[in-house]
């Protein structure tokens, strides 16, 4: 068999045509991959990785391989020197299998070049050698693995012809119809429930998830199946049986090739070789995945045209569904383009804009013209009768284009799995929104309490009983799991206190958005202010209770250069203008902690926010979010006045008291605020003072709820209007409660950290032209020198 090897690797380099196929395969390589514009150009796309060449491969071998093994047999047969090989001492199977691994090492040896590529990116990663070696790994597996499924059907193809270009086109076509062929049959969804079938008989499947960086056994049985049918196919045609017993060996062989596939799918295991392990769900995804008894279908409008970075982002995307699949094949998705119709590309840009689906422009770079284009970054998850809207990108103000896609990426588990929570799983904990101490009013929390309302059951309830019946009201109030205190103005009595600290006590969760000063922004535009107003302390004498589970909310002011600016009108009717101006008090928070509640959230807008401290006790206390370190505080009473803000350049001197506290996170065993203290009425179990494991958070700010509203409507929470800005507002109070109530363990996800790779832009520009000609010239020159070397060894060898 050895012998059969060296014939073939020999004979194909004994003439100018070997060097010819696997130079054009290296120059189309070179070309694709490093100087002509694309989807497939290495240095356009902006990502450290190889993967462009792991989508242009499977095309270029296509014709490559099927060129090398077309005359591995054919010729044999057409030159009558097939029998007298087949006089050796050599079984038939030896013979195939050495015509099969001489092709293949003919490949290898036509890849070796493609590891200069593997050195450039590496030169070109911010930082240098910012790659992701398992993940090439894997790919450069699924390479070998697809030129293996190649050679084998090539190699069969030449085994049914004398002539070599027919062997050619059976050998193209066989291989176009195993890796393309079936799986566009799938696409084009003809056959229904067989077309996922369909598309797990096709290479291109299996070969796009190993090249991923994930090792599944399923997919090894696959290769090796197809590898060993089409070798068995080509030793039984060599043993020119007839036609009938040809098909019947065919036929099991064919049945052998399924149930080695069956048995290998129901008993199997991956392997991440990603080095952030991105292919990894966490075990609260996979619990929820596998509670799916029905399909769940996915349409994700990310298809079509797109810059770099949302090729990238529907990549992950694609990824990460297929992982949902492999888990469970009930999760069935699809990518499609809303707007690929132009004729109906206004009244779809309409609808979907209803439907609350918000389209995005981008801008694309092209020979050096700007252009506009339109992205749909939505997917809709199907089940039964319900749907839920998922949001693929995460914008985040002055974010550069690799933190917008780092921060999306880094999401996709948590939104998907989120939506998929709510399709699946019915409303279990309950939610009470504290009224009667003067909270914000309904229509000013409509919109964060409407989302809640997607997630659990949510009701007001007031404490007004608590002075004719208070244990029957602590009775009704520990019915639910968490309450909200949103922005109240009026003081608790001690029997209100009591209600709410025994909840706590009892394992409830709370959400406290407290002010200790009172000012309002609307009290600067009345009539009678002539915009200016007076803070003063506000006590709600929840000073005592705070300060005893942790924290204390101090009556001062923050004033931060890092803001949010106030939207001023000038002029009447129609010629109204709204001009923003510097507005220090609305502190806009940058957090950069890894924490799940504000890990990757737009910055959240603050108003006359107050400073928190925390307080030494034994309960776990985490900061979530702080103002800008150019903040500083400022004591009460003091007029605010418009025109000292308004127009005049801050002193930036005095902003040097670096961040402060606005929320904060506590978790673990509270004491009761009335321990060791008379209590305001007798409870029958006596009370407790000390709680079950239970958390809170405390915010320093009651407007961080409140909505906005227009034409006596309300709008979406942390919406600008006027500057058509999202701030983080929704995101961090749902998250918030998501983390307070969360059971499944499925808010960790969102601290999941993901690295994406990024090429350094500066110098790609500065040495493009540098790598180009590397990669084309040097591959080539790679050849010759073989080429010389075995020239010279095979001249030497003979001359003996």
């Amino acid at each position: 068999m050895l012998a059969v090897i060296r014939k073939e690797i020999n004979t194909f380099f004994a003439s100018s045509v070997g060097y010819l196929v696997i130079g054009i395969f290296l120059v189309l390589n070179g070309l694709f991959l490093w100087v002509f514009k694309g989807e497939f150009n290495i240095l356009d796309s902006g990502f450290a990785n190889l993967s462009p060449f792991f989508l242009i491969a499977p095309w270029i071998l296509l014709f490559l391989i099927p060129a090398i093994t077309m005359r591995s047999i054919a010729e044999e047969r057409k030159q009558g020197t097939l029998e007298l090989l087949k006089t050796k001492p050599l079984q038939n199977w030896k013979i195939v299998l050495g015509k099969y691994f001489g092709s293949l090492s003919l490949i290898i040896i036509a890849l070796i070049p493609s590891l200069l590529y593997v050195i450039t990116v590496h030169q070109l990663g911010n930082p240098v050698g910012n790659l992701d070696v398992g993940s090439t790994i894997g790919s450069y597996i699924a390479l070998l693995l697809l030129c293996a499924s190649y050679t084998a059907i090539g190699t069969f193809s030449s085994s049914v012809t004398n002539n070599q270009i027919v062997a050619f086109l059976i050998g193209v076509f066989l291989c176009f119809l195993f890796y393309f062929g079936l799986n566009g049959l799938a696409d084009y969804q003809l056959l229904g429930a067989t077309d996922y079938t369909i598309e797990q008989i096709g290479i291109q499947l299996h070969y796009e998830r190993i090249s991923q960086g994930i090792i599944d056994t399923r997919d090894i049985v696959y290769f090796i199946s197809i590898i060993s049918l089409f070798v068995f196919l080509t030793t039984i045609i060599l043993r020119q049986y007839p036609s009938k017993t040809i098909l019947k060996f065919a036929s099991f062989a064919a049945i052998a090739v399924v149930i080695l596939n069956i048995g290998g799918s129901s008993l199997y295991k991956r392997f991440d070789l990603t080095a952030d392990n991105r292919f990894t769900l966490s075990e609260a995804t996979e619990n929820l995945l596998q509670e799916a008894e029905v399909p769940i279908s996915i349409d994700v409008l990310l298809e079509g045209d797109f810059p770099s970075e949302f090729r990238r982002l529907q990549g992950e995307t694609k990824q990460i569904l297929e992982e949902f699949n492999a888990i469970n094949p009930n999760i069935q998705y699809v990518f499609t383009n809303p707007i690929e119709e132009e004729e109906f590309r206004k009244e779809t840009l309409e609808e979907l804009q209803r439907l609350g689906l918000t389209p995005m422009e981008v801008s694309v770079q092209e020979s050096g013209k700007t252009e506009i284009e339109t992205v749909v970054p939505w997917a809709i998850m199907n089940y039964q009768n319900r749907s839920v809207k998922v949001a693929l990108v995460k914008n985040t103000i002055g974010a550069t284009t690799e933190e917008r896609v780092k921060n999306s990426i880094q999401q996709l588990e948590y939104v998907f799995a989120d939506a998929l929570k709510k399709l699946i799983h019915p409303k279990k904990h309950k939610i009470a929104v504290i009224k009667g101490n003067g909270q914000l009013p309904d229509v000013k929390i409509a919109d964060f309490i409407k989302t809640l309302q997607e997630y659990y059951f949510v009701g007001a309830f007031t404490l007004d009983s608590v002075a004719s019946n208070p244990e029957k009201t602590l009775q009704d109030l520990q019915k639910f799991d968490l309450v909200i205190n949103a922005k109240p103005t009026k003081p608790f009595s001690e029997k209100e206190k009591y209600v709410l600290d025994q909840f706590i006590m009892d394992g409830g969760k709370s959400l406290w958005l407290v002010e200790s000063v009172a000012m309002e922004i609307d009290s600067l535009f009345t009539p009678q202010s002539q915009g200016s107003a007076v803070a003063f302390m506000q006590d709600l004498r929840l000073g005592d209770a705070l300060f005893s589970y942790g924290v204390r909310i101090n009556p001062v002011i923050v004033n931060d250069l890092y803001s949010a600016p106030l939207m001023l009108a000038a002029g009447q009717g129609n010629d109204t203008q709204f001009t923003p101006h510097p507005w220090f008090y609305a502190s806009l928070t940058k957090n950069n902690g890894n924490h799940p509640i504000v890990k990757n959230i737009e910055s959240v807008k603050f108003e006359f926010s107050n400073q928190i401290d925390t307080l030494k006790n034994d309960i776990t206390k985490t900061v979530l979010l702080t103002s800008s370190e150019r903040s500083k505080l400022e004591g009460i009473p003091a007029e605010i006045r418009l025109d000292n803000i308004i127009g005049q350049k801050p002193d930036i001197t005095t902003y040097t008291e670096g961040n402060h506290n606005l929320a904060v996170l506590l978790e673990g065993n509270f004491k009761s605020v009335y321990k060791d203290r008379i209590k305001p009425f007798k409870l029958n179990n006596s009370g407790k003072d000390t709680s079950i494991e239970t958390k809170m958070v405390v915010i320093a700010d009651g407007d961080v709820i409140k909505n906005g509203i227009r034409k006596g409507r309300p709008i979406t929470l942390g919406y600008d209007p006027y500057l058509n800005l999202q701030y983080g507002n929704k995101e961090f109070l749902l998250n918030t409660v998501n983390y307070l109530l969360d059971d499944s363990g499925l808010t960790a996800v969102r601290g999941k950290e993901i690295n994406i790779a990024f090429l350094n832009i500066e110098k790609v520009v500065a040495t493009r032209s540098f790598w180009q000609i590397l990669n084309i010239i040097v591959p080539l020159l790679i050849l010759g020198l073989f080429g010389v070397g075995f020239s010279f060894i095979r001249k030497r060898k003979y001359r003996k």
